[in-house]
C-alpha cells in the first residue's frame, strides 16, 4: 500500500509558462529540483532554500559563488537535514520575510511569496543585464539579498556570509561585462 505524497498545488499555466519559458536550462533544472524536493519534504510551496538546495546541486557557477567545496559541502549537510530536524519548524509555515520584495510583486502559485519574489527578481535582473532568459546565478544574487530568507538562514547556518556571496556575484558580473 503506497502512502499518499504531499503534493505541491499546481501553479496557473500562465504563472508558471511565464516564470519557466525565461529560464536557461540550469535554472529550468533548478526549478524542476525544487519542485521535486518541494514534494517530497511534504511542502505546500517551493521556498528559497529548495532553490539554494537545487542551485548547489546543479549549478557550478553558483557553488563558485558560494565558496570553496567545504563550504558548498556544509551548506548542502543542513540542506540535507531539512527533512530529519533541521527545517522541521518550516513544516506547514509559509516562507514570506517580505524583505525585498516591491509591494506590486504577484503571487506566484507553488511558491512561497520570497521564492516568488527571487523568481521576478532573477527574470528582471537577466532583463537588465540585456538578457531574456535568467541564469543560475541570477537566482542566487537574489536569494542572498533577502536577510529573513530560509536559504540565508541555511548559509548563516554554515558559517557563511550571504553579503560576501553578494559581493562575489557582483564582482563576477563585473569582470564578465569587461571581458
Amino acid at each position: 500500500m503506497q502512502s499518499p505524497m504531499p503534493r505541491v498545488p499546481p501553479q496557473p499555466a500562465t504563472a508558471r509558462c511565464e516564470i519557466e519559458a525565461s529560464l536557461t536550462v540550469e535554472p529550468a533544472s533548478v526549478v524542476a529540483g525544487a519542485r521535486r524536493r518541494a514534494v517530497r519534504d511534504g511542502d505546500r510551496q517551493i521556498d528559497t532554500a529548495h532553490l539554494l538546495h537545487s542551485l548547489l546541486e546543479s549549478d557550478a557557477e553558483a557553488r563558485t559563488a558560494v565558496g570553496d567545496g567545504a563550504q558548498v559541502a556544509r551548506v548542502l549537510g543542513y540542506l540535507v537535514q531539512r527533512t530529519i530536524g533541521y527545517g522541521l519548524r518550516w513544516q506547514g509555515s509559509v516562507e514570506d520575510s517580505g524583505a525585498r520584495r516591491p509591494a506590486q510583486a504577484a503571487a506566484v502559485p507553488g511558491w512561497s511569496p520570497s521564492a516568488g519574489a527571487v523568481m521576478t527578481g532573477a527574470l528582471a535582473r537577466a532583463q537588465m543585464r540585456g538578457d531574456l532568459r535568467a541564469r543560475g546565478i541570477d537566482v542566487l544574487a537574489l536569494v542572498v539579498i533577502d536577510p529573513e530568507c530560509r536559504a540565508v538562514e541555511v548559509l548563516r547556518r554554515a558559517g557563511i556570509d550571504p553579503v560576501q556571496v553578494g559581493q562575489r556575484i557582483a564582482a563576477a558580473s563585473r569582470h564578465a561585462s569587461r571581458g
